[in-house]
């Protein structure tokens, strides 16, 4: 007869809210967060029932600093206990990062969601981790037009980054990537004569959103340390209930020539 307890099964589980440190260029201990952590797996039939309490417990082990090199450790540590042939891990947390405002100067605190994934696709595989934020911005409307008197507006603009690379990859170095070529930064706060020189800003010059993500798929092009990226921008203009989209990601074909060695 087929033993019954002998055969693989997917199993998971989504959403587990947990305290955690992640990786931060500021802080050498990490940020503390609570992030929403889900895994996928494929184990034998017959070690599924105590599968969670396992996975819960090295959860707990390997909380300290979550990071690109912990994760590439770690995950072998969910393989072994599982007793899995495939595993996926995903951390989504908020991330923040203090800002000043672009004329006070004034500090505020800017929320930024953030997640890790770390994979093995196979027994024998090679685990890979990839590390992703979301960093609104604004750019400008593409149907504006600056030959009018106050021709010139915005639209919010969300840009998707995902890197995999041997090393970490900072939140504050994407944000400052990203905020160095969009039409303006976002905050969580902005003073009267912030909102002046912002709205000012928006109104005379443009910077839309194909323009920005060039840009930025330029800079990371640049950067050897990256193994693989994906960079996608999501844009809500104001006059519509939908939102459109834009992205590219890292191709074999593109040249190093010529490129000089840049971090993030």
């Amino acid at each position: 007869m087929k033993d019954e307890k002998r055969f693989l099964v997917e199993v998971g589980m989504k959403d587990l809210p947990f305290p955690i440190k992640v990786a931060s260029k500021g802080n050498s201990d990490g940020q503390a967060t609570i992030a929403n952590i889900s895994i996928n797996a494929r184990i034998m039939h017959e070690f599924e029932a105590g599968w969670i309490d396992k996975f819960i417990q090295v959860v707990h082990q390997h909380r300290d600093r979550i990071g690109t090199k912990s994760l590439r450790d770690n995950i072998a540590d969910y393989v072994k206990e599982l007793k899995a042939s495939t595993v996926r891990i995903d951390f989504e947390y908020p991330y923040f990062i203090e800002k000043r405002t672009p004329v006070s100067k004034e500090k505020c605190l800017v929320k930024y969601q953030c997640g890790f994934s770390a994979k093995v696709p196979s027994i024998d595989g090679k685990s890979r981790v990839f590390f992703k934020m979301a960093i609104p911005c604004i750019t400008t409307y593409p149907a504006s037009d600056p030959q009018k008197t106050a021709g010139l507006f915005g639209q919010l603009s969300v840009v998707a980054i995902e890197t995999e690379s041997q090393k970490d990859v900072y939140p504050e170095d994407l944000v400052e990537l990203v905020d160095r070529h969009a039409l303006s930064p976002v905050y969580s706060f902005l003073t009267q004569e912030d909102q002046e020189f912002a709205i000012n800003k928006i109104h005379t010059e443009r910077k839309t959103s194909v323009v920005m993500l060039d840009e930025i798929r330029e800079e990371l092009a640049r950067n050897r340390s990256l193994d693989f990226y994906s960079v996608n921008c999501s844009n809500f203009g104001m006059l519509h209930s939908h939102s459109t989209m834009i992205g590219t990601e890292k191709s074999m074909w593109v040249p190093f020539s010529g490129y000089e060695d840049t971090d993030v």
